[in-house]
Formats: C-alpha cells, sequence, structure tokens
C-alpha cells in the first residue's frame, strides 16, 4: 500500500505530513477565535489531529505509515465539520497527498519497466 524506501516522491509525502502538523496546530487558534469551539474542544481536535500527523510520518517507511497518512488527509478534511476553513486546507493537503502518490506509483512502475 505504500511506495518503495527509495521512491523519492517519500520524501515529498513525509514533507506534507510535517507541514500538516504545523498546519493542525496553527487550526486550533482558528477554531477558537473564529469558529468559537471551546477551548478544550479545539485543543483536543487539534492536538489529536498533530499527534497523527507525527505518528504517520514517522512511520512513513513502514507497512503502517501509507494508511495512516491515509487516514491523516480524512481527518485534514474532516476537521471541516469543525471549522469549515478546514474543508478547503485540508482538500488541499489531501489532494496534494493523493498526487504525489500517484507520481510515486508511476516512478516505480516506470523503474520497473526499464528494469
Amino acid at each position: 500500500m505504500g511506495l518503495d524506501r527509495t521512491n523519492p516522491m517519500g520524501r515529498v509525502m513525509l514533507s506534507i505530513l510535517a507541514f500538516e502538523a504545523i498546519v493542525f496546530g496553527l487550526a486550533i487558534a482558528g477554531m477558537v477565535q473564529v469558529d468559537a469551539v471551546s477551548v478544550p474542544v479545539a485543543f483536543g481536535i487539534g492536538l489529536g489531529a498533530v499527534a497523527l500527523a507525527v505518528l504517520a510520518a514517522a512511520l512513513l517507511r513502514r507497512p503502517l505509515g501509507y494508511p495512516l497518512g491515509w487516514l491523516t488527509q480524512v481527518v485534514a478534511v474532516g476537521m471541516g465539520f469543525v471549522t469549515e476553513m478546514m474543508f478547503a486546507v485540508g482538500g488541499m493537503f489531501a489532494l496534494l497527498w493523493a498526487v504525489c502518490f500517484v507520481l510515486g506509483r508511476r516512478i516505480e512502475k516506470t523503474h520497473r519497466a526499464s528494469a
């Protein structure tokens, strides 16, 4: 379900997860200030999403990493139900993740064909 360790798109996908962790942390303020979500709820959702993104990034070279990465994308878009801005931001990250995954698969297919 993942990409080969030598695939250069793996590093890009790792970067996407790292940037998502940052955005999830920043979304806490947006939830509180813009959408009047209570502070404990905002911190719970935001820090939970941060933990998921960091865990997925840490495990990206293992079989569990990519499924956790896909779950992170679902969580990113799902956070839009709490704060609407995350529909757009999470959607952009999910699109980047999907495009990088598809490109990574194409790179692997090209390498297999040339070998």
